[in-house]
């Protein structure tokens, strides 16, 4: 019995063996597989070391002498203080590369220029800085301390500069303090003179809010314009250009747009056709007129005038 089942218990046991084996040989191939897959400490290291070696080149660079700014080009100034500008921002400007500009600093430079809006940096590699100046456009002035101080559209006062005799004249009831007007009728006032087309607000004396007609602007040899409140200021113009191109309304004291689509005139002399609206043709509903022109304009692609379009002469 003994002889006959010793076969019979070896056979599994050489199975097993086998099977050892064969998952011996499979587990050393996955070593050898994930052996070659994982990139050796040295391949690290060397890695490693080349990356620290480019940000440092990149930050030496970055201020090394070679890229250091030495022509620099600005633009957008004119009036009285564009010579100091013009220096602050050079003198600013001389200290920074081209690949490491410092916005913040340029800006620091120019803050005691209340011309100075905003400026629009681009460099030229590798020396060269353009420096745009966006500067404050004065559309009207009120009295401070005696003085014209003009003053823009969002009622940021400029307070350095000299008024233009030729700037329409805002009054306030009291003195502002910081570096803005906040009185309610004169910022209505400073924000239909700051949408005025050019050749009309050239014309436009005073301003001032009355309980009969609100926001009353004076022209030069001309009427009064009547706006009422504040709105629909763009309409308002379109609608006074409008009317004081018409031969018919010449001579009238005065012009109102309270309606901006039904016009009035007054006070005209004896002779003239009799007050009422004015014969001016109306637009058709959605199509505004441009102030400047007369032609007709999309009012989605129309733009406000900035008050920053130009610098005060």
């Amino acid at each position: 019995m003994s002889e006959l089942g010793t076969p019979s218990a070896t056979r599994p046991q050489l199975r097993l063996g086998r099977l050892a084996r064969r998952v011996g040989a499979s587990a050393g191939r996955a070593r050898s597989v994930r052996r070659l897959g994982r990139p050796r400490g040295r391949t690290l290291v060397l890695a490693a070391v080349a990356l620290v070696l480019l940000v440092a080149g990149g930050l030496w660079l970055r201020d090394s002498s070679l890229v250091t700014v030495r022509n620099v080009e600005v633009s957008g100034l004119s009036g009285g203080q564009a010579s100091e500008i013009r220096a602050a921002l050079e003198d600013a400007a001389g200290s920074m590369t081209t690949l490491h500009v410092r916005e913040d600093a340029l800006r620091t430079a120019v803050e005691p220029f209340s011309i100075v809006k905003d400026i629009e940096v681009s460099t030229d590699f590798p020396r060269g800085m353009r420096i745009h100046v966006v500067s404050n456009v004065a559309v009207g002035a009120v009295e401070l301390g005696g003085r014209a101080t003009p003053v823009t559209a969002d009622g940021t006062l400029l307070r350095d500069v000299t008024a233009a005799a030729s700037l329409p004249s805002v009054p306030l009831h009291g003195s502002p303090t910081g570096s803005r007007v906040k009185e309610g009728e004169a910022l209505t006032a400073l924000a239909a003179l700051g949408e005025a087309p050019a050749a009309l607000r050239s014309r436009v004396e005073s301003a001032r809010t009355t309980r009969a007609h609100g926001l009353e602007l004076q022209l030069a040899d001309g009427p009064a314009l009547w706006f009422g409140d504040g709105q629909r200021l763009r309409a308002k113009w379109a609608a006074t250009t409008a009317v004081i191109a018409d031969p018919e309304a010449a001579g009238a004291s005065y012009v109102d747009v309270t309606a901006p689509s039904r016009p009035a005139v007054g006070g005209l002399p004896e002779g003239a056709p009799a007050t009422g609206e004015s014969d001016a043709a109306e637009p058709p509903p959605g199509v505004e007129v441009d102030p400047a022109t007369g032609a007709a304009i999309d009012p989605g692609t129309t733009q406000s005038p900035d008050s920053t379009a130009e610098p005060v002469p």
